[in-house]
C-alpha cells in the first residue's frame, strides 16, 4: 500500500468520529486537533484560553471546513468536568476517542515545592484526568473507542526541578496500564504518549525565564539521543497513530516521543 492510500485510509476511518481533546489551546493539544481535522473528524476542544482556543478552532475549520465544538473551563472543577461531556454529548450525541492532554507544571524540588503547588499539579495532571476519564468511559464502551493519555518522558525518567509533575506523569503511566486491562474485554483501547522535550512553552509556564529556558533547551539537545528538541506536531502524529485501526493490537502501551532520552 502506497502513502497516499495509506493516507486515505485514515482519512475515512477518522471521519465523522467524535475526538475529544482536552488542552487544545496551545502545544501538543493544539497541533493534535490540527492533525485530526485534516482526517475529517468531528472535534471537541476543551481548554482554558479561549482566544487562543479560537484561534485552533478556525485553523482547524480552515482544514476540514467542520467547524469543531469549543468548551472553556476549569478541568479540576468538578463540575465543570461534568458539564464538558455533558457538552459534547449534546453536540454530536457520541465520543470515539479521548485525549487527556492538559496538564500543567511547576518548578521545584522537596525542599522549596509546597503543598499547594503539589495540590495545583496533581489535581490538574491525575485527579482531572481520572475524573474526565471516569465519565468518558461508558460512552467509549458503547463506541469501542480509544484513551490517549498524554504523558511524559519524566514519568520514565526523574527531571530535576519538576518534583511534582515526575510525580505526577508517573501516576498516568499506571494509570494507563491500569485502565488498560480493565476496559480491555469491554473493547476500549487506552494508550499513552510520552513526549521528551517539545516545544510548547509549558517550561515558561512553570517559571522559567528567557535565559533559564534557553540553557535548558541547550542541555535538552544533548541528553536526547537524537540531538535536537522536539516539535508538537510530531508528538500529534503518534497520538493519531494510537487512536487509529493501525493501532488495533495496542493497549496499555507507554509510547516515548522524546528523541531517545528514554534510553
Amino acid at each position: 500500500m502506497d502513502l497516499q492510500s495509506v493516507k486515505l485510509t485514515i482519512r475515512h476511518e477518522f471521519s465523522g468520529k467524535v475526538i475529544l481533546i482536552t488542552g487544545a489551546s496551545s502545544g501538543i493539544g493544539a497541533a493534535t486537533a490540527k492533525h485530526f481535522a485534516q482526517f475529517n473528524a468531528s472535534l471537541a476542544l476543551a481548554g482554558r484560553n479561549l482566544a487562543n482556543l479560537k484561534q485552533v478552532a478556525s485553523d482547524c475549520k480552515a482544514i476540514s471546513c467542520e467547524s469543531p465544538f469549543i468548551f472553556t473551563g476549569d478541568l479540576t472543577n468538578e463540575e465543570e468536568t461534568r458539564a464538558l461531556i455533558e457538552s459534547v454529548l449534546n453536540h454530536y450525541t457520541r465520543l470515539d476517542i479521548l485525549v487527556n492532554n492538559a496538564a500543567t507544571a511547576e518548578l521545584g524540588s522537596i525542599e522549596d515545592t509546597s503543598l499547594a503547588q503539589y495540590d495545583r499539579v496533581l489535581n490538574t495532571n491525575v485527579r482531572s484526568v481520572y475524573h474526565l476519564t471516569m465519565l468518558a468511559v461508558p460512552h467509549l464502551i458503547r463506541t469501542k473507542g480509544s484513551i490517549i493519555n498524554v504523558s511524559s518522558v519524566s514519568g520514565l525518567r526523574p527531571s530535576l526541578g519538576f518534583l511534582a509533575y515526575c510525580t505526577s506523569k508517573a501516576a498516568i503511566d499506571q494509570f494507563t496500564r491500569s485502565l488498560a486491562l480493565e476496559l480491555a474485554d469491554k473493547g476500549v483501547r487506552v494508550n499513552s504518549v510520552s513526549p521528551g522535550v517539545i516545544l510548547t512553552g509549558i517550561h515558561k509556564r512553570a517559571g522559567m525565564n528567557d535565559a533559564a529556558y534557553a540553557e535548558f533547551l541547550q542541555k535538552a539537545e544533548k541528553i536526547q539521543p537524537l540531538g535536537r528538541v522536539g516539535t508538537a506536531q510530531e508528538v500529534a502524529t503518534v497520538i493519531a497513530f494510537l487512536a487509529s485501526e493501525n493501532a488495533s493490537f495496542l493497549t496499555g502501551v507507554i509510547t516515548p516521543v522524546d528523541g531517545g532520552r528514554h534510553v
